[in-house]
């Protein structure tokens, strides 16, 4: 018969714990586990971009908070639905952003080039917007990605691909 002491007790839970948890800086997707493509039509030809999605609250609250890099092909977008006019600021993020308002049209309303890290001031393209589309700061103006350029996104941005998501996001051209 085994016999449990306090002393056993205690060193058996102590050995079954999890290490403590450190913070995760990884691009991590809440749209299935992989990231969205998200294609921008700029007049010199379409940019694709592989994006973690900002879906619920919390992480629409988190954002890119803390993150210490972002790939040159990645970002976040942060779905509006309904649309609506959004508004965001830099408070604890950490590196140069571009953020992209995407008008229910598709067409990018507004774009804030390079908000700097840790800014209060809030951002907003001042109009009912379909999604942000956050990007590392200066790609667009590196790519020639400007106002009135057109985004898709899901399925809708690379058919080809046959992707399944509820997450598609198919302007009219």
């Amino acid at each position: 018969m085994i016999r449990f002491t306090p002393i056993f007790a205690f060193a058996l839970v102590t050995a079954c714990s999890s290490p403590p948890s450190q913070p995760d800086n990884s691009l991590q997707v809440s749209a299935g586990g992989t990231n969205l493509p998200v294609i921008i039509r700029t007049a010199s030809g379409a940019r694709r971009f592989d994006v973690e999605v900002a879906a619920t609250l919390q992480e629409q609250e988190k954002g890119l908070m803390f993150r210490k890099e972002l790939a040159d092909d990645g970002g976040m977008i942060f779905p509006m639905e309904p649309p609506r006019t959004a508004s965001f600021w830099m408070k604890d993020t950490l590196i140069p952003l571009d953020m992209l308002f995407i008008h229910t049209d598709g067409t990018i309303a507004f774009l804030k080039s390079e908000a700097q890290p840790y800014a209060r001031e809030p951002v907003s393209a001042g109009v009912p917007v379909a999604a942000v589309l956050e990007l590392r700061g200066g790609r667009a103006a590196a790519l020639g990605i400007r106002e009135g350029d057109r985004v898709s996104w899901g399925g809708c941005a690379v058919p080809a691909e046959k992707r399944t998501t509820d997450l598609n996001f198919c302007p009219a051209s």
